[in-house]
């Protein structure tokens, strides 16, 4: 084989980072090669990679392994003890086309891995797409400088960094032109976004621009956020821009007070109530998901259960649980820890209360007309996020298609295609 495989684990930045890897190993001739670009925010994730860095090598003895991302960045030396590892890369040389330039030579070191906290600037990458996928990603920004503690990311991928907003326009008209009906803008820290940029660019004003500036985007859609950082633009965007869709997925970890100011957490309980109850009134068909850890240390049945509420109180529709798994290196790997048992109940409770949010979610849709980007030529999503399955229907993967929604399964509403 010839063929350079790359494999990714992780958030959405990491799938937009996958796609310049692959035109930057094109470009460079790479060839014969397994590009695992890793995770590192829990210690499963890792386990994942590892797992597949072996996996990797008994399918392909002959190719070269190169390991990338934010666990390599972290503790480059764990992949590069590995036999079946050839190359170690950092997060920021995996962007850069002179790596690939000599990956495809065989002249680079084995380990290439520098210090993530000093680099300032992130690039933006025009790239020309993303394979199959129905929607395109585009980084708008990188680095974290929060320090939240049970958060290892910042040391995997550097301080706060904004890609200028000319390089996103110009990212964002390119893909339309190739097709994409739908841009999700991505990256760490996206509402930290402008900080570091000459001028008062916010995300809030960033959005709007690309709106503007690309009147032919169908559809713009927000990676995960952080609701106490949202500026007074994003507001009215969600508010007044139809083409944003009406999901935002929101960064809450907690809904217990203490946990929050254990976890280091710049908002409240009532800070995440209060935004979700002012989204709704300006955007009464929007949607909600959002990140819950359960089990974080110290955490009580009462402090649980404060978090468990919260999923009514802010009416969120999609969770993403996560168990609380201590990551060396972090304060929260020192506090007193949760029993495990008690930690996967409690996760096992959140999952329930998801999936009962979910089906609430659901079945007040019956009836509704909506506009589907299918991902597949039977699924796909709703402006809301909500997966849809049609049947029948002929379309291929990236149309859009208006329908109306018939029922569910549970998991995803059923519709038909609109005559």
């Amino acid at each position: 084989m010839s063929d350079v495989d790359i494999i990714t684990f992780g958030c959405r930045l990491n799938a937009y980072e996958s796609e310049v890897i692959r035109e930057h190993a094109n470009a460079a001739g790479v060839t014969d090669a397994v590009i695992v670009n890793t995770c590192a925010v829990t210690g499963e994730a890792v386990r994942q990679a590892r797992q597949a860095i072996r996996k990797a090598r008994r399918t392909r003895p002959g190719a070269k392994i190169v390991v990338t991302g934010c666990a390599a960045q972290i503790d480059p030396d764990q992949f590069a003890q590995m036999d079946e590892v050839d190359r170690v890369v950092g997060n920021q040389e995996k962007l850069e086309a002179k790596t690939f330039r000599g990956l495809g030579t065989g002249d680079t070191q084995r380990i290439a891995v520098n210090d993530i906290m000093s680099v300032t600037e992130t690039a933006g990458h025009l790239i020309e797409g993303f394979g199959n996928r129905a929607r395109a990603y585009v980084q708008i920004q990188n680095g974290c400088d929060h320090r939240c503690t049970f958060c290892i990311i910042p040391f995997g991928r550097g301080p706060s960094r904004s890609v200028p907003a000319g390089e996103v326009v110009a990212q964002v008209r390119r893909l339309v032109e190739n097709g994409y009906a739908e841009i999700v803008l991505t990256g760490v820290d996206i509402t930290a976004y402008g900080a570091d940029l000459p001028g008062a660019m916010t995300l809030g004003k960033l959005t709007r621009t690309v709106l503007k500036l690309v009147p032919e985007l169908p559809r713009l859609r927000l990676s995960s956020i952080d609701s106490v950082e949202a500026d007074p633009d994003l507001i009215k965007a969600i508010a007044e821009e139809e083409r944003l869709m009406p999901h935002l997925h929101l960064s809450l970890q907690a809904g217990d007070d203490l946990t929050l100011k254990r976890m280091k957490r710049r908002h409240a309980r009532a800070d995440s109530v209060s935004f979700c109850e002012a989204m709704r009134r300006v955007r009464p068909d929007i949607v909600f998901g959002a990140d819950i850890i359960a089990g974080f240390p110290t955490e009580t049945d009462e402090m649980f259960a404060n978090s468990l509420r919260l999923v009514d109180d802010c009416g969120l529709t999609f969770l993403h649980v996560f168990p609380f798994s201590a990551r060396e290196g972090t304060p929260a790997a020192r506090m007193p820890q949760v029993n495990g048992t008690v930690v996967a109940e409690r996760a096992r409770a959140l999952r329930q209360k998801g999936v009962a949010a979910l089906k609430s979610h659901l079945e007040s849709a019956k009836g509704r007309h909506i506009q589907v980007l299918m991902e597949t030529e039977q699924q796909g999503r709703s402006p809301d996020f909500t997966p849809v399955r049609l049947d029948p229907c002929a379309a291929s993967a990236g149309a859009l298609v208006d329908a109306v929604v018939s029922g569910d399964d549970g998991g995803a509403l059923l519709a038909e295609a609109a005559q």
